[in-house]
């Protein structure tokens, strides 16, 4: 059997030959994305932009992303989140931000060095 095609139903796309574009399409299963681009910093290439497509249930796995010089970041419901620390890690945090604040210095292994 043949696998089936997926018609794409919309396709819109802009370039103004000066690094600025954008494009969307949409297909009948319902994949969808949407991406700018503009000139960042240093030569790179600054893209927002969304994606989304439905998952087995029928719900809708949706995802907001950027991208430039310092990385991929995407946003989404279905990324998981830490936990909150517990409150002693956070107590800690504290004591080395104070230390720091007060010039202490630690090595790579974590040995404080001053």
């Amino acid at each position: 059997q043949a696998p089936k095609i997926i018609e794409t139903i919309t396709d819109n796309r802009e370039d103004d030959g000066a690094g600025n574009y954008f494009y969307e399409f949409e297909t009948e299963n319902g994949i969808r994305q949407s991406v700018r681009g503009t000139p960042g910093a240093a030569g790179a290439v600054i893209k927002t932009g969304s994606f989304s497509f439905p998952l087995d249930d029928g719900t809708l796995a949706e995802f907001i992303f950027e991208a430039d010089e310092y990385g991929y970041r995407v946003d989404s419901p279905l990324i998981p989140v830490a936990p909150p620390n517990p409150s002693h890690v956070e107590e800690l945090l504290q004591i080395v931000a104070q230390l720091k604040a007060q010039g202490a210095q630690w090595n790579d292994q974590g040995e404080r060095i001053d």
